[in-house]
Order: C-alpha cells, then structure tokens, then sequence
C-alpha cells in the first residue's frame, strides 16, 4: 500500500501533527510520503516543489496572498485566517507522478489546493480535519456562528450583512464539486465530528474519530530541576505556561482570558509563590504587566527545547475559546504536567477533569482560576495528575496506536 499525506506544511500545528503521523506509518513499515508547499524537516519522505517557479512562489506565499485578495472587499473583516482556494494549482500532475494507491487530506488551507481540484484526483481521499474549513464557507472555526449548518452568507468574521457574500460562494463551489466525492473524514476530536455531523456539507458521509498521536520517547518527563536550570528559571516558584503558534496574538488560544485570570490569583495573594512563563511569543516593547513575573521564551521549533519547557512547568493552561485536540496540551500531559483549559472542543478528550488537570466552565475566568490553584495546592496530588497525564497519553496518544488505527481505515477504503 503507499499512502500520499497532502499537507500546505509539515511544521506547526496542523502540520507538525500531520508530520508525526507521517512518521508513525513509516515505523509501521508502510509505503508513506508526504507533500508539502512549504517543509520545514530534512526529511526525504516529505516532498516539495521541484521546479524553480514553483519554489520561488512557495518562498514568496504567493498563493496565499493572492488567496485573500477578494478579502479585501470587507475592510471590517476578523483578523482571522480565513481561505477562499480560487487560485488554480499543480497538485493534480504531483500526484500522478507519485501513484499512491491512496491520498489522505490534512491542513491544505490558504488556497493550497483549489476547491474544485479534489473532483480529479481519481484515488480514494481519506480527510484529515484539524479544523472547520472543509465544511464551512471559508472560516476555520466558526467561533458562535452555525451558518454552515446550512450554507452560509452573513458571514459574522466578514462583517457582512448579505445572504450572498463570499463564505455563500466558497459554501456553494464546495457543494457543486464534491458532491460526488470517494471521500471518507476523520477528525482528531470527537467534539469534531459533531460539528462534522451537523454541517451541510458532510452530514451523510461517514466519519472516523482517530486522535493525533505523539511520539513519548521524544516527549517525555525530565527532572524538573534539570529542564529549569538549562532554560534559567526559577527554581523555588510555581510555574504557569502557556504556548501557541503565534503566541498571545491569536485571540482563539485565550490568552486574553489568562489574563484576567491571572489577576484573580493576584487577588487571592499569590503573586508572591507564582510566575508566567509564554513560548511562542517574545516580549513586545510596552506591552502590559501582567502582576505576575514573566518569561519569554520565544518561538521554539524543536521537539527537545518543547519538553523541556513542559517540564520545567508545574501546569500548563490553554483557555482557548475553540479548539480541536491541540498538540500542545497532549505534549505537555506526555511530558506529565498537568493541564488547564475551558470544558469545549476537544479538550475533555485529554483532559479527565481532577485526573490529569482540570476542565473549567467555559469562559468562567473565576474557575479557570481556581482550577490552576487547585492543580498546584496540593504537591502529593499534583505528583498524581502529572503520574496520570503521561499515562493517559500512554494508554490512547501513542504514534503506534494512530498508526494502526489509519492502517486498518486505508485497508478498509482500498478492499472495499
């Protein structure tokens, strides 16, 4: 069997999970690859463009910016990653050249592969959601919004007030060319396949719930003493952590929530034994006190500089506001730190509430509060929820165990 993984990358979120499946079908002894616009491994498996022209407009995101251009007609719009995938690409010819028997989606948004493209690709397409696009009218997390329930327009993240608008149009080409799609979905999270199961688009297909894996050799527990030494923190502080890709400027993760959370902890008179610590984001000049000491880490891109990070914490809080099953909460339960989020999209499937961390009500910045202090009241029950997290993580996140379960759907899709 040889599997094609189509992926805009194979680093950050969406990319760095996709990645790390592509490395668990490889250990399993199966025939994988994986193509990408932009790589950022060494990797020989994963694949980019060849010619010149093609890696010049890769380097350059020229596809992307030309993706948004029609955006600009809604100078109100939500500074939100938001994909129309009207630009014509040369997906088609790729893949023709590698022959997989099978091709399994993933993240392909910013008009990485045009909408109409996926009606000529003649192998069985198993989709990989890692967020609500492929059902949706161009957003990739609808936020409040149920229009794709139906067929959009009205778009909220647009600011329109038209039934017919752009995310109308997106909606209907997406209608119009996969109607006939051999196409199977599965989604991460099982929060997921609910929205899944209640879109317009893809309410009668049939969708597999298999959760990302992790890699527990690479991500695992170091001696906290240690990891804070090599990273200069402090060692007789409780440490708070919180990590995304684009750090405290993506409004989705919360981080405009932990703030406020932060001042009730304050408030309670805590400042005194806790500090912050935020990967993902480097100090911006004038930026706000948060009452709490805070250190910077910055981006960090490898896996090893990342556990340590988990480590050297004492609880790691995510109050993203919508979410599917983020990498960074199952890598910091595999390094056994104990978690911290609002009860919505995929979290409850890492996190057992008072197990392995604490699920909040959401939006409750007085739970989210107390949930932090009660992970890190008690040493003697905090060393049970870290115990825990990686066992959980052991027990239902391994590659292996990903591995498998694509194995067994992809030889399924292929003798059916």
């Amino acid at each position: 069997m040889k599997v094609l993984l189509l992926s805009k990358f194979d680093g950050g979120g969406a990319g760095r999970a996709t990645y790390r499946l592509h490395q668990g079908l490889c250990r399993s002894g199966i025939d994988s690859q994986m193509l990408v616009q932009i790589q950022s491994t060494n990797d020989r498996t994963v694949l980019t463009p060849q010619t010149k022209l093609e890696k010049g407009i890769a380097k350059l995101s020229l596809i992307s910016q030309l993706d948004t251009l029609p955006l600009r007609l809604y100078r109100e719009r939500e500074p939100v990653v938001y994909s129309l995938h009207w630009v014509p690409d040369r997906i088609v010819p790729q893949i023709n050249q590698l022959k997989p028997d099978i091709i399994n989606l993933h993240w392909i948004g910013q008009g990485y592969v045009k909408i109409e493209t996926l009606a000529k690709i003649n192998q069985p397409l198993v989709w990989t959601l890692h967020d609500m696009w492929a059902f949706t009218g161009g957003c990739h997390y609808s936020q409040n919004c149920d229009r794709y329930t139906n067929s959009c327009g009205t778009c909220p993240q647009l600011h329109s007030h038209k039934n017919w608008d752009l995310s109308r149009w997106v909606w209907q080409r997406k209608a119009k060319a996969w109607k006939n799609l051999n196409l199977t979905l599965v989604t991460p999270s099982l929060w997921l396949a609910k929205c899944v199961a209640s879109s317009s688009l893809f309410h009668n297909l049939r969708v597999e719930v298999i959760p990302n894996g992790i890699d527990t050799e690479t991500y695992k527990p170091v001696n906290k003493q240690v990891a804070r030494e090599i990273l200069k923190l402090p060692q007789d502080k409780k440490l708070i952590l919180f990590g995304a890709s684009w750090g405290t400027k993506e409004p989705r993760k919360g981080f405009h929530l932990l703030k406020p959370g932060l001042q009730t902890l304050i408030q309670w008179g805590c400042q005194d034994q806790l500090e912050l610590v935020i990967f993902g984001a480097s100090q911006i000049d004038n930026s706000p006190p948060f009452g709490l000491k805070t250190h910077y880490l910055g981006t960090l891109k490898d896996d090893f500089s990342l556990a340590l990070v988990y480590s050297a914490a004492d609880v790691f809080v995510l109050p993203s506001t919508q979410d599917n099953l983020p990498n960074t909460v199952m890598e910091a339960l595999t390094c056994g730190t104990p978690c911290v989020a609002f009860n919505i999209g995929g979290m409850s499937d890492m996190i057992e509430h008072q197990q392995n961390g604490y699920l909040a009500k959401p939006f409750d910045i007085e739970e989210l509060a107390q949930g932090i202090t009660w992970v890190l009241e008690n040493q003697e029950r905090h060393q049970k929820l870290g115990d825990r997290a990686r066992q959980k993580v052991e027990q239902e996140f391994t590659l292996a165990l990903q591995a498998q379960r694509y194995l067994s759907l992809f030889t399924e899709i292929l003798h059916r």
